[in-house]
């Protein structure tokens, strides 16, 4: 007479044998920590997309100024490398400002990039037919739009912070490298920065309402009003820092 042995080695170690999965296996463990994992890494880059999204706020604001004159826009300047001060020695606090965004950026995009790759391996086999998802154009593109925000930070930081690419670069003569920076002979110039910035709002709609969410908002009414804002949000920044080049390429600031 056969005996059954599999019944009694399922109840002894508590678990049920599945296929692919041998009995005692702990994958439940493993996927709860993954799973914590992930909602780390998507609370991380929520963190540090609002950090960057304050920065951008900052960011514009002072490039409003050089619509009050260059006097202005150059003391400005000047007093972002007095920031902190007498506390703080020359330039220390703008250092420690921009070591607060290299650390914000660089954990937003490490946090990214694993998220995307575990999304990609969550979905090992390519569909014959991808039905088509619901969503933004804006969603459909955050990373290609990461991709460009990335090389036009690195870009405009050898532009008109330390002078590297622009030909006429003048140490402390800020008014006067954005609007050479702009001018109408260097449309490519100002073509990339168009594209980056929109490439921003995009990015920032998408991230906002995407962030909300992380943060604990699931309903439906507090969704739409997250939407709302971060359409709102996404629409003024770009309309700000567009406003600079617009300006020096018509004449308005010269």
């Amino acid at each position: 007479m056969a005996v059954d042995t599999s019944a009694p080695a399922k109840k002894a170690t508590g678990q049920k044998a599945g296929p692919g999965r041998p009995a005692g296996a702990r994958k439940p463990a493993a996927g709860r920590s993954r799973a914590r994992s992930t909602v780390a890494l998507k609370m991380i880059m929520a963190v540090s997309g609002a950090v960057l999204v304050l920065y951008l706020f900052a960011h514009m604001i002072g490039n409003l100024k050089i619509f009050v004159g260059q006097a202005d826009f150059d003391h400005y300047a000047h007093w972002l490398r007095e920031l902190g001060a007498p506390v703080l020695p020359h330039q220390w606090g703008l250092w420690m400002v921009r070591i607060g965004l290299t650390v914000a950026v660089i954990a937003h995009i490490v946090s990214a990039t694993i998220l995307a790759v575990r999304a990609r391996k969550a979905r090992p086999v390519k569909y014959a037919h991808r039905p088509k998802v619901q969503g933004s154009y804006a969603a459909r593109t955050m990373r290609w739009g990461g991709v460009i925000i990335l090389l036009f930070v690195i870009y405009h930081i050898l532009d008109l912070t330390t002078g590297t690419v622009h030909p006429d670069f003048a140490h402390g003569e800020v008014y006067n490298n954005v609007v050479a920076d702009f001018a109408p002979e260097r449309w490519y110039v100002t073509l990339f920065y168009v594209v980056s910035v929109v490439a921003v709002g995009f990015h920032l709609r998408h991230g906002i309402w995407s962030a909300v969410r992380t943060l604990g908002q699931q309903s439906a009414r507090g969704q739409r009003i997250a939407r709302a804002v971060a359409l709102a949000v996404s629409v003024v920044l770009t309309a700000g820092f567009l406003s600079v080049p617009f300006a020096v390429m018509t004449g308005l600031v010269g």
